[in-house]
């Protein structure tokens, strides 16, 4: 998988993990929405990384 877009699916997971945690999750369980939210903030500096590494793909 390309670097651009292994980027592209991170982000769309830390956007989905958002989401969700706060129109869905948030209505059963606000502890789950905020661990969702921990996870989903996490996301973005590892893709980052991820975009910006020399590696070959």
């Amino acid at each position: 998988m390309g670097r651009r877009r292994l980027y592209l699916v991170l982000m769309t997971v830390c956007l989905t993990l958002f989401v969700l945690a706060w129109a869905v999750v948030s209505r059963f369980s606000v502890l789950a929405a905020v661990v969702m939210s921990a996870v989903a903030a996490v996301i973005p500096p590892v893709a980052a990384i991820t975009a910006n590494s020399r590696r070959e793909p």
